[in-house]
């Protein structure tokens, strides 16, 4: 009777040769849903009271156009973040910005951050993918930093016509080895945070 299932195992096993990604689990309403409502559900109270009910809708409603305008381009970048988790070789991330790559990880982490393009619907389901198939903390975080701080969108097309090259300039080479510490940082506190919770 069995049979036929352990042929299916088998054969599903020789298809997927890597082990499954690991999620960390999420919780549909968490704390940080509940603090957003909270703020929300203040917010409308006020502007309410203080705006009266004219005012009220005409916010509601252009939040709502904001909404259906912003939602496809959630997906997309979800649905990018999952095909990246996927087709990437999980034995390639681990050895470019696992934990066990080192400084080298680091910065290609960060170099990955400078030349990446997009914008934070894009930029943060990415960096989640990396980290469910292998990268450590502390290259995400220096992705992120290094997206946040030298991505040559922002310095082409806000900075450089608003403050000119001098000031983008010296703006570049002092955030130069902040990506690199952050990560840093980060990958020492997480190897604290797991031997303790080794130990524990």
């Amino acid at each position: 009777m069995n049979l036929p299932r352990a042929r299916a195992s088998g054969f599903d096993a020789a298809l997927s040769p890597e082990a499954p990604i690991q999620r960390r689990p999420r919780k549909t309403f968490d704390w940080s849903t509940a603090s957003i409502a909270l703020a929300v559900g203040i917010a409308a109270v006020i502007v309410y009271r203080r705006d009266g009910q004219a005012r009220f809708f005409e916010i509601l409603i252009s939040d709502f156009y904001l909404f259906v305008d912003i939602l496809p381009k959630v997906l997309a970048a979800c649905l990018i973040a999952s095909f990246v988790a996927v087709l990437m070789p999980r034995e390639t991330v681990l050895r470019w910005v696992g934990a066990e790559s080192g400084l080298l990880g680091i910065l290609v982490a960060m170099l990955a951050g400078v030349v990446c393009p997009g914008g934070p619907i894009t930029i943060f389901p990415i960096a989640a993918a990396f980290v469910a198939i292998g990268a450590d903390v502390g290259a995400a975080i220096a992705f992120i930093t290094s997206w946040t701080l030298l991505g040559y969108a922002r310095v082409l097309v806000w900075e450089w016509p608003f403050f000119g090259a001098e000031f983008v300039m010296w703006r570049i080479v002092v955030s130069l080895p902040l990506p690199v510490v952050a990560g840093l940082l980060a990958r020492f506190f997480a190897g604290i945070a797991t031997r303790k919770a080794g130990g524990a």
